[in-house]
């Protein structure tokens, strides 16, 4: 793992909180194929099977309670700015940890952070007056505590093109998992539910959005019966579902709009579904795992199946709940709902490993968005570099 960095590929430490919030995960990434950080070359051409790089390590870190309780409630709006303040640099602590032994054998680290609120449109309704997005998790801690150059940030450079600064990922899951002749779909189950359409390695034809709620809502149900999640799906298999609910939440006008289009936390959570607090904790389980499956199979009904799909690779915390990955296959059948796990792959290692990809192709001063689907008016080069002090 010490080889001396000129005699080896460049190694890039990503580190990723999603929208789940259970815990940070930190997955060292060797690029084979691509030069070192610095050199100043051509992009090199997409080629081989998938995935086209090696995780070398992956280590998941879980939250604090504490820490996961405060996170949680600054995406509810609930956090005043002196709490945020301290919550950024409690936030960059847990992620130097994360990342310490790792960034020990790293080039660069890309730590994405934790989005607490994502605004990418105007709405009058809910105060929302300007686009804007926040990730925190202090970028200069993590580099004094490892002496390791830093891209964090990833998301502003997007929103002021005039994009939505998400889906981010779509860049890197091309990059990684785009074969020839293969039309091929990388799915999220995250708390946000998010899919790249990847149609062989056509750039131009790539289609990513979120598709609305997968595991924010199961998540907050647990919560109810006292639990962080729901473990092995059997609070959703253990309820009734309440069919008329989920066809009304199925109206919701983020549902039915085309993308590109992003969302988060801030608008898929339990307070915002009518009537579903006139349900016990177990049904509201069933119905809301119900809903995030019948949301995303809509959404693949809706703007991918037309364009032809061999294949649906899943990752995220939702691939290993059976309730759910059991309801979205019958939901999508004949198409083939496969894990990474199923595939070979590491589910739970995807989102870090894309961003130590964006992160590593903004270290190189390449562009790293894929414009047409975040909306943007142009690509740019996503993440801001933070260097140690060398006297």
């Amino acid at each position: 793992m010490n080889t001396p960095p000129d005699a080896r590929p460049p190694r890039v430490l990503g580190l990723m909180s999603g929208t789940s919030v259970d815990g940070i995960d930190a997955v060292l990434l060797e690029l084979s194929g691509y030069p070192r950080l610095g050199t100043n070359i051509q992009v090199p051409e997409l080629s081989g099977p998938a995935p086209r790089f090696e995780i070398l390590e992956h280590r998941a870190v879980p939250f604090a309670d504490d820490l996961r309780a405060a996170l949680l409630a600054a995406g509810r709006d609930e956090t005043t700015t002196s709490q945020i303040t301290q919550l950024n640099f409690w936030l960059g602590e847990a992620l130097a940890d994360a990342a310490a032994d790792l960034a020990v054998s790293a080039d660069l680290i890309a730590s994405h952070g934790q989005t607490v609120h994502h605004i990418p449109y105007l709405d009058a309704s809910r105060g929302w007056h300007t686009r804007s997005t926040l990730q925190i998790g202090e970028a200069a801690v993590i580099v004094e505590r490892t002496g390791k150059p830093v891209i964090s940030d990833f998301r502003p450079p997007d929103l002021a093109a005039g994009g939505q600064a998400a889906p981010l990922v779509p860049f890197a899951d091309r990059i990684i998992y785009a074969e020839a002749g293969v039309r091929r779909a990388v799915h999220n189950l995250g708390g946000i539910s998010n899919l790249t359409y990847l149609p062989g390695l056509d750039e131009a034809g790539v289609l990513a959005f979120d598709t609305g709620p997968a595991n924010a809502l199961i998540d907050e149900a647990a919560e109810l019966v006292g639990k962080r999640f729901d473990e092995g799906g059997r609070l959703g298999a253990g309820g009734h579902v309440a069919e008329s609910l989920v066809n009304a939440w199925l109206d919701d006008p983020y549902l039915n709009a085309t993308p590109p289009k992003s969302t988060g936390r801030e608008r898929w959570n339990l307070q915002q579904l009518p009537g579903v607090f006139e349900l016990d904790a177990k049904d509201i389980a069933a119905t809301v795992t119900a809903f995030s499956v019948q949301s995303i199979a809509q959404a693949y009904r809706r703007f991918v199946l037309p364009l032809g799909l061999d294949e649906i690779v899943v990752a995220g915390g939702g691939a290993f709940n059976p309730t759910l990955m059991a309801q979205l296959r019958a939901a999508l059948a004949p198409i083939p709902v496969l894990t990474f796990e199923e595939r070979g792959w590491n589910s739970a290692a995807r989102e870090a490993a894309a961003f130590a990809v964006l992160g590593y192709y903004a270290y190189q001063g390449w562009r790293n968005t894929l414009p047409h689907t975040t909306g943007a008016r142009h690509a740019v080069i996503a993440g801001k570099l933070s260097r140690p002090f060398v006297e």
